[in-house]
This record gives C-alpha cells, structure tokens and sequence, in this order.
C-alpha cells in the first residue's frame, strides 16, 4: 500500500470518527435534556434503563448518568456475544457519551416546570430525535436495546416492536407503582408512545412495513450481506432489462420500517449502481413477521 493511499485511509477514519462523535454529542445532548430537564422535574416514569435510573433517582438521588452506565454493565456482559463486536462497540461509545451529558452538562440548561403534559410531549420528542440520530448511525444507546435484540434474535417470530413495547410497559408500570402515581403513569406510557412514533417518523415514516426491489449485477453479494447484517432472508429473481436486453438479478426482500434503512445504506455499499424501489406493505405474513 502506497504512502497517499495510507494517507487517504487514516483521513477517512478522523473525518468518519469525527462525524461518530458528533452524532453522538447531538444524540445525547436531547436524550439527557428530554430526560433530566423534563421527566425527572415532572416525576414521569419512563422506559428501559432510563426508567429503571430514574426510579433510583427519584429514591436516592442517584446520578442519572452514571446509574445508567452501571446498570448497563451486566445487560451488555450478556448480550455480548448476540450483537456482535462492532454493533457493541459503538453502542458503548454512544451510552457513555449520552450518560455522561445527562450528568455534567444537560444540567446547566433550564429546567422545565410547567405543565405536566407540555413535559411529556418535551420528553417524547427530544428524547425521540436524540434516539433516532443514534441509530441512524447504526449504534444504541445499549439498556433494553440490547435485550431487546438478544430476544429477537432468539425468537424470531416475535416483532421487535412488540417485544420494545411490552419491555417499556412493564418499567412504566412499575414506576407508577411505585411511587403510587396513576396519573404519572398515564403520562409515561403516552411518552413511550410519542418517543417511538417519533424515532419512526424521523427514520422510516409510519409504515408498518416495507418490500424492497433491488436490482442488481450481484444478486448473491446482496443477499447475504442483508442476511449477516439485518437477519433477513431475501429472495433473488432473474430480470431482463426492456432497454438494454441484459440479464439481471432482482433482489425481493420484506423487513420492518428500522432495517429497510439499513438495507438500503448496506445495497449501496456492496453495489453503488444498485435500482433500489422501497414500497410499503400493509402486512407480512410468515417467518420473522405475523403468523397465520
């Protein structure tokens, strides 16, 4: 490998780390605002790891940032193997920059005290960006996410959505109870809710699913890189182009609205002139989607 092609490398990684980084900052600076700025003043009770901090919080003043980092050491012990090196990596670089913003500089920033709905609407929404920004760029913020994976993958025909949403409930429920608040509880469940259309709309619209079209000179190599990364079988057809008259492979390939993002990211890397058509599906029924 030449000198300027060495060159080009390690710039590719500053620029790529760079931009890591400051999705990460941005990601946490509205995660760690919707959370201690708005839910922890209002006494919500909130999802996955967040909500389980929280609750210690609320209790015994512990910080909501490093609470998060502790209670996560275990849950990524155990998902280790599951996610994979490079997914559990980034998410670890993610959540101790997201924790560490919720402790030492979201603080500094108003604190809202006003009504309690206008809070959970705060909450819903800048957690929901912050969220989606990260995943956007293919990590976590580690917790339920991790679970929720190890899960899927275990049991593929269970939704994902599913399994987040009963995973949610259940730590909102207890929250309330805890604190024998109904009316907080209420409140935690519509965040739940508004968080997640949120992180939907930013990355993938309200669809319930999505059916690709890839057409494609590497049928194979597409097919089994969207098999390794995403979980997803795909089915290769033969095409033949009106125009042209050459043969090509049609890539056919049903997932959820969070993979097909990065189903399209991942076609592109293994075959740039890739014709990509992304349609929505009313329903999937089958292996990995809704049963008969």
């Amino acid at each position: 490998m030449d000198i300027k092609m060495t060159k080009k490398i390690k710039s590719w990684n500053w620029r790529k780390l760079g931009y890591d980084l400051l999705i990460d900052i941005s990601g946490g600076l509205l995660v760690g605002a919707g959370i201690y700025n708005f839910a922890a003043n209002a006494g919500f009770p909130l999802a996955g790891v967040s909500g389980l901090v929280l609750i210690l919080y609320r209790l015994f003043g512990f910080p909501l940032g490093w609470g998060t980092i502790l209670m996560n050491i275990p849950i990524a012990l155990g998902c280790y193997k599951t996610l994979g090196r490079t997914f559990f990596l980034r998410s670890v670089r993610s959540l101790v920059i997201t924790s560490l913003i919720t402790d030492y500089v979201v603080p500094f920033f108003p604190v809202y005290s006003g009504d309690r709905m206008l809070a959970a609407i705060g909450t819903g929404v800048l957690s929901g960006l912050g969220y989606a920004l990260i995943f956007m760029n293919n990590s976590s913020t580690g917790g339920f996410d991790f679970i929720s994976m190890t899960i899927r993958v275990k049991n593929p025909h269970i939704s994902l959505g599913k399994i987040v949403f009963v995973l949610d409930c259940i730590i909102v429920v207890l929250g309330g109870a805890i604190f024998k608040d109904s009316e907080a509880t209420i409140y935690g469940l519509i965040i739940t809710y508004l968080m997640t259309q949120v992180i939907d709309k930013i990355m993938y619209g309200l669809d319930v699913g999505k059916m690709t079209l890839i057409v494609t000179d590497q049928g194979s190599r597409v097919a089994e890189t969207i098999d390794e990364h995403t979980d997803r079988g795909a089915t290769i057809l033969k095409g033949k182009g009106s125009y042209t008259g050459k043969e090509k492979d049609v890539v056919m390939c049903a997932c959820n609205n969070k993979q097909m993002y990065a189903i399209r990211k991942l076609v592109k890397k293994v075959d740039p002139q890739a014709f990509i058509v992304i349609m929505e599906s009313n329903e999937v029924v089958g292996e990995g989607f809704k049963r008969e």
